[in-house]
């Protein structure tokens, strides 16, 4: 992200909000929600009355279909609905507490590119999160890190923020990309979802703020994560993600290589290619920057 780039300092909030079959629980979350820009809910092919629900009890909500499974595949039809300038990610079982949510906004607006939820920082906690879970979290965390180089405490936690000019750095799968005829779901579609976001803003050398949150217990209904099969799926998402970061090095590495052999007479890069430290993000005890050293990503530089 430029530093030239120029954020408001009241941003435009929206909150994206994937549910299936989850009437009940919208009936207590979404009252409870601060005032914000907008509110886009991604309905995945409810068979009760969310759709209903949701817009008795909020009028101007905005209603997405998620054209395939998963919710990955929900997060990414919602993200391309966002008209604001900031996006949260917000679970409809009522495990994430929307008074946290000026929290997250906060320390974007102080500087960080996105704010991630933790479970395991100052503030953070769980009502929720099973032995299995946790020790699962931990070692897929432990790995990640070692793996990507990052210092992140939480890489599953699903409840984060960000400034929504950072989508096109991500490249989540398009909404209008075809389901599956086997009935799989297509990658980034499932649970990694937030693995898969976690690695790119890191990949992207983004400006990384945790933020310590609290998760609660989902009230009405069943949650569809298996913590196997899904830790699974999280495990080959990090190592997918550390190929896809390298290739994306590698090409850069090219594209800067290639630009320099055009330049004559010792000519300064257009665009600027200074490398830097990313400014720092000031912090509260429940916030933590996780930002990298260095910039090392060249934009705009490539003849």
């Amino acid at each position: 992200m430029s530093a030239t780039t120029a954020r408001p300092k009241d941003p435009r909030v929206s909150v994206v909000i994937p549910a299936r079959n989850e009437a009940r629980n919208l009936e207590i979350i979404l009252p409870k929600l601060p005032p914000v820009y907008e509110v886009i809910l991604v309905d995945g092919n409810s068979v009760d009355d969310t759709i209903a629900t949701a817009q008795r009890l909020m009028p101007d909500v905005r209603v997405v279909h998620q054209t395939r499974k998963g919710k990955g595949n929900a997060l990414a039809c919602g993200f391309e609905a966002v008209t604001g300038d900031v996006v949260v990610m917000f679970d409809a079982d009522c495990s994430a507490d929307p008074d946290e949510i000026p929290r997250f906004v906060q320390a974007l607006v102080d500087g960080a590119d996105v704010a991630k939820g933790t479970r395991y920082s100052h503030g953070g906690g769980s009502d929720d999160i099973t032995l299995l879970r946790n020790v699962g979290n931990r070692g897929l965390n432990i790995l990640c890190n070692v793996i990507l180089g990052t210092r992140y405490s939480d890489l599953c936690y699903g409840y984060n923020a960000f400034w929504a000019d950072v989508l096109p750095k991500v490249g989540l799968l398009s909404s209008t990309l075809p389901r599956p005829t086997d009935g799989s779901m297509l990658w980034g579609d499932g649970f990694e979802i937030e693995t898969v976001l976690t690695c790119r803003w890191s990949a992207a050398e983004l400006a990384i703020t945790e933020v310590g949150s609290h998760e609660k217990l989902r009230v009405h209904g069943t949650s569809n994560l298996n913590a196997v099969t899904d830790g699974i799926r999280v495990l080959k998402s990090i190592m997918h993600e550390r190929r896809r970061a390298a290739e994306g090095r590698a090409r850069a590495r090219v594209a800067t290589l290639s630009g320099g052999a055009a330049l004559s007479g010792g000519a300064a890069l257009s665009g600027g290619a200074v490398l830097g430290s990313v400014a720092a993000v000031p912090t509260s005890p429940d916030v933590t920057p996780v930002v990298p050293a260095t910039v090392s990503a060249l934009e705009g530089d490539a003849a």
